[in-house]
């Protein structure tokens, strides 16, 4: 049996860890699994915080939790499973950021460690104990590392403005109905 390679141990037991997290909050929003309210509960949510279309919104963000957690506890396809779980959490920190920093008063603490933790993953690589390794590395090469970040962080960057935009406008026109009255 080889050496055990210290550091390569460590990535595993934080991708693995970070990843479950991940994927138990995405399962949460898609499926309803351990609590969670499902796709329909999500997409009301999700309306309620200003992500429009709630329904698109509500996936991407399970998607991005649950697909992006399970690809990171597996090692599988990391620079992309690490973007798409940071974006993910750039809208949730998006949400918590009024409340300011720590998680008891309803800040952004917990959503943002998630967020760099994937991030650093996504960009440090899975290490040796994972499924990159064992297909040689092919969905982890320094162009997917950069297409999946630079991608992420234009969307991110496009669905948290338009949401901060919607919020802008709501609360410079408090009158307004969004829905006309069809009487």
């Amino acid at each position: 049996m080889a050496h055990l390679n210290r550091r390569d141990l460590g990535l595993l037991v934080l991708r693995v860890g970070t990843g479950a997290v991940l994927a138990a909050h995405g399962t949460q929003k898609l499926l309803g699994w351990f609590g969670g309210s499902g796709l329909e509960g999500t997409t009301k949510a999700m309306e309620a915080m200003g992500f429009n279309p709630g329904r698109e919104s509500a996936i991407a963000a399970g998607l991005g939790e649950a697909g992006g957690g399970a690809l990171l506890a597996l090692g599988l396809a990391t620079p992309a499973a690490g973007a798409a779980a940071a974006g993910a959490m750039a809208g949730a920190v998006a949400v918590h950021a009024p409340a300011g920093f720590f998680a008891a008063a309803g800040g952004y603490e917990y959503p943002a460690f998630l967020g760099f933790t994937a991030a650093a993953i996504g960009i440090t690589g899975a290490g040796r104990y994972s499924l990159d390794h064992a297909t040689g590395h092919v969905l982890d090469r320094p162009w997917v590392v950069a297409t999946a970040f630079i991608g992420t962080a234009l969307a991110a960057a496009a669905v948290v403005g338009r949401r901060a935009a919607e919020q802008a406008d709501d609360e410079a026109d408090p009158e307004a109905d969004p829905e006309p009255d069809p009487a």
